[in-house]
């Protein structure tokens, strides 16, 4: 087959033979109906306006905590559950550096500044900076330098982990 026939196949041009699907199928190493799986399967998406993040408390969370859900997609194809949150912090906002759950998480600072533990490690964040951990080890805001503070949460974590 020519590297022409075989781009016009990727960029779906052309609708190849059988008799080409199964020589691809050989030659990639994969059976044929691989290339048709999940080719109707629906894929989840979430669009979110500015502004109409879903405002809500999450478990353990500290007065004056806002968190604005940014969009959510229950059970998926990739296994993993993935929370995005835009956190407000004012000055009603109480410190709280012993946070736990289940997962990963990762802060992206937006505005203020604030010294963010995790575990034994103190970090200065702000406007810019990220921090990407183990959101299993005790985690929080732990002293307020300016105000208020808005960050990125994006916090991820297997499907199952209710069901252990």
């Amino acid at each position: 087959m020519s590297l022409g026939m075989l781009s016009k196949i990727e960029r779906g041009n052309i609708s190849p033979s059988l008799a080409t699907l199964q020589s691809l199928s050989q030659a990639l190493g994969v059976p044929i109906t691989g290339f048709f799986k999940g080719f109707e399967q629906q894929r989840s998406a979430v669009f979110v306006k500015a502004g109409e993040g879903v405002e809500l408390e999450r478990r353990g969370t500290r007065a004056g905590h806002q968190y604005n859900l940014l969009g959510h997609i229950g059970n998926n194809l990739s296994g993993v559950t993935v929370e995005p949150y835009l956190i407000t912090l004012s000055k009603e906002s109480d410190v709280f550096p012993t946070f736990q759950h289940d997962g990963l998480e990762f802060l992206y600072m937006l505005e203020g500044e604030f010294v963010y533990r995790h575990a034994d490690t103190r970090v200065h964040m702000q406007p810019g900076d990220s921090f990407f951990f183990d959101a299993d080890a005790p985690h929080g805001p732990e002293d307020f330098i300016r105000l208020p503070c808005i960050y990125l949460s994006i916090i991820c974590y297997p499907q199952d982990r209710n069901e252990r």
